[in-house]
């Protein structure tokens, strides 16, 4: 079962990678984007700890919710509203429940990828965090009614996502600012697939 400290312990780890890989996240955005993918995580999950400080939320529907809404105010770019999008479907998932089981658990994350497919209208091959969460959700459904524990559910489901992370190196981004770039977008691994991976990590290290 997730407990709601082990949902609260999650979202410590990311406010900590996303700290920690500002710089780098900022890098990848600065060769394909606006070159503040990595700032904007860090603000967001840093306003995010200070919220869930502030106001203590007794659910972790409560709490995911906190999360969106402190994420779209704060986080710029595309990846406020899709991360925010993601949350609160999560949130949504998970309204009711004191403690989710493995199942509650996958289909919250399926519901907040169903979020962000759908606000951002991405498909596989565009260059975008879609690339990475497509091939996370594919393989947590074929572990889905397997006997592995959540957290190694979730080492798998993260290395699937790091494969797709690194399939967008060679692509011509299709979606947001690096679609500018035409050919120029080539060579260079997506910023959003990469918080993602962060994301799942985290995940698979707490969960």
């Amino acid at each position: 079962m997730l407990s709601l400290e082990q949902a609260r312990k999650w979202l410590e780890a990311l406010t900590a990678v996303y700290t920690r890989q500002k710089e780098y996240l900022t890098e990848l955005d600065s060769a394909i984007g606006d070159a503040d993918h990595g700032v904007n995580m860090a603000r967001g999950f840093s306003a995010v700890a200070d919220e869930v400080q502030k106001q203590n939320p007794q659910t972790i529907s409560a709490l995911m919710k906190l999360v969106s809404m402190t994420l779209i105010r704060t986080v710029g770019g595309a990846s406020g509203p899709l991360y925010g999008t993601f949350f609160l479907r999560f949130s949504q998932a998970t309204d009711g429940k004191d403690a989710l089981s493995t199942s509650d658990v996958l289909h919250a994350l399926d519901e907040g990828v169903k979020g962000i497919l759908q606000r951002g209208k991405a498909q596989v091959g565009d260059k975008t965090m879609v690339d990475a969460w497509t091939p996370a959700m594919k393989r947590l459904n074929e572990l889905a009614s397997s006997d592995m524990p959540l957290s190694e559910i979730m080492q798998n489901v993260t290395k699937a996502a790091e494969e797709g992370m690194l399939s967008t190196i060679p692509l011509v981004a299709k979606r947001g600012r690096a679609s500018y770039l035409g050919e120029r977008s080539k060579d260079h691994q997506d910023p959003g697939a990469t918080s993602t991976v962060y994301m799942l990590q985290a995940a698979a290290d707490t969960w």
